[in-house]
C-alpha cells in the first residue's frame, strides 16, 4: 500500500445504488466436452489445526429472525422450475434466483442482518471482497449512513469494483488474489481501529444467507414437495453454512452439498480433513468462490451442517452458465452457477430426485 492511509473515522458518503453493466452472454452449448481441459495441478496444501472460535454458530431461530428483518429488496426471490431443464438433467430442479435485486447477488441478505445487529457508529467498517460481498456490505452501509473501506485484488472484476464505488465504498486494490487483499484489509482494520468484517466468519452473515433455504422449504412445503438434495456454491462458507443450518432443522432428510471450483479446493480439502487448509493458488474464473485459505469458523460450522463437498472443473462451470441462459433465460456468473455445474458434471447422481440450487450471482465481467 502506498501513501498515508486515511483514518477509519471519517465523513459518511451516501450514494444511491445504480444499475450495473452486464457483459454480452456467450452462445456456447451447455453440454460438457467428453474430454474436458486438463485439471489444474496444485502443490500439496498447507494444513494446520482449526483454531477454536468464541463465536456462536448460526441457528434456525436466528435465520427466522433475519427473514423478518432483511431488506425486502433481497427477500422472497423467485424459485423457478423449467421443464426443459428437468428433461435435460433427468431430475426435478428448483432454482432460487438471486440475481434480480439491486446488487445482483444474495449478499445483501447477510450484510444487512449483520449491520442491523451492530451498535451505531461513525467508524468505518473494513472488509475484503471479490466484489459481491463488498456490494452487499456497501449497500447496507449506504442505507445506514456508515462509511466502508473495501480491499479487493488488483485482478478483481472491474465491473464489481465500479459497482462497489457507485454504492459509496472506498475501494483499495491490494494483492494478486482475494486472500492477499483480505490480509491487507485485516492489517488496515487493526492499524486504524476499525471493525473487520470477514465473509464466512460471522454468525449473522450466515444467518442472513440462510433465509434463502427458509424461503425454499416454506414454498415447497406449501406445494407438498420434499427436497432430496440442495447444491450450494462454496467460497468462504457463509451461504453453505446458513443454508445447511436451516435444512438440518427443517428438512433433515435433504442432503446438503457444497460445490467448489476444482482450481480452488481449499474448503473441500479442509472439510475432508477436518483441518484448516491453505493452497498456493486459487485458479478459476469463478471469482466468487476463488478461495485459497479456509475460513476456520465456516469449517467448524460445516462439520454439523454439510454432508459432502464436490468440485467442478472450468468446463462444467462454463456449461452451467450456458445452461442457465438456454433454459432459464438468465445470465449467471461463474460462481453463481457452481451448483448447477455439479449436476451437469455428475449425470445420473440424482436421477429422478428433487433437487434445489441457488443461482447466487449475476455480476459478470464486461465483454472485451
Amino acid at each position: 500500500m502506498t501513501g498515508m492511509a486515511p483514518p477509519c473515522r471519517r465523513a459518511n458518503r451516501k450514494r444511491m445504488p445504480q444499475q450495473f453493466i452486464m457483459s454480452k452472454p456467450t452462445a456456447d452449448l451447455y453440454k460438457i466436452p467428453q474430454k474436458p481441459p486438463p485439471r489444474h495441478s496444485h502443490p500439496l496444501p498447507a494444513v494446520h489445526d482449526t483454531p477454536m472460535t468464541n463465536q456462536t454458530f448460526p441457528t434456525a431461530a436466528g435465520i427466522a429472525a433475519a427473514s423478518r428483518s432483511i431488506d425486502p429488496l433481497f427477500a422472497n426471490s423467485p424459485l423457478i422450475e423449467q421443464q426443459t431443464a428437468n428433461l435435460a438433467l433427468g431430475l426435478r430442479l428448483f432454482a432460487k434466483v438471486e440475481t434480480l435485486n439491486p446488487i445482483r447477488s444474495f449478499k445483501g441478505r447477510g450484510t444487512g442482518w449483520w449491520l442491523e445487529n451492530q451498535a451505531g457508529s461513525d467508524v468505518a467498517v473494513v472488509t475484503a471482497s471479490a466484489g459481491n460481498f463488498g456490494q452487499g456490505l456497501a449497500y447496507a452501509c449506504a442505507k445506514r449512513g456508515r462509511a466502508i473501506v473495501i480491499f479487493s485484488a488488483v485482478t478483481a472484476n472491474p465491473v464489481k469494483i465500479e459497482a462497489m464505488r457507485r454504492l459509496g465504498a472506498e475501494v483499495r486494490l491490494e494483492g494478486n488474489d482475494f486472500d492477499a487483499a483480505k490480509a491487507a484489509a485485516r492489517a488496515y482494520a487493526a492499524a486504524h481501529g476499525c471493525p473487520f468484517v470477514e465473509d464466512g466468519a460471522l454468525r449473522e452473515i450466515a444467518e442472513g444467507a440462510g433465509t434463502i433455504a427458509l424461503e425454499i422449504t416454506r414454498q415447497l412445503e406449501r406445494a407438498k414437495i420434499s427436497l432430496d438434495a440442495i447444491l450450494v456454491p462454496l467460497g468462504n462458507g457463509a451461504l453453505l453454512t446458513g443454508i445447511g443450518t436451516w435444512i438440518r432443522a427443517h428438512a433433515p432428510s435433504c442432503r446438503v452439498i457444497g460445490v467448489v471450483a476444482e482450481g480452488a479446493p481449499a474448503m473441500k480439502q479442509a472439510f475432508e480433513t477436518g483441518r484448516a487448509v491453505a493452497t498456493a493458488t486459487a485458479d478459476t474464473a469463478a471469482d466468487g468462490i476463488a478461495v485459497r485459505e479456509c475460513v476456520p469458523y465456516a469449517l467448524e460450522s460445516m462439520k454439523t451442517t454439510v454432508d459432502e463437498v464436490w468440485a467442478v472443473d472450468e468446463a462444467a462451470i462454463a456449461a452451467a452458465r450456458s445452461f442457465c441462459l438456454q433454459h432459464f433465460g438468465l445470465v449467471v456468473e461463474e460462481a453463481g452457477a457452481a451448483g448447477l455445474a455439479a449436476l451437469l458434471a455428475r449425470p445420473g447422481a440424482f436421477t429422478g430426485a428433487t433437487v434445489a440450487t441457488i443461482l447466487c450471482g449475476g455480476n459478470v465481467r464486461a465483454a472485451g
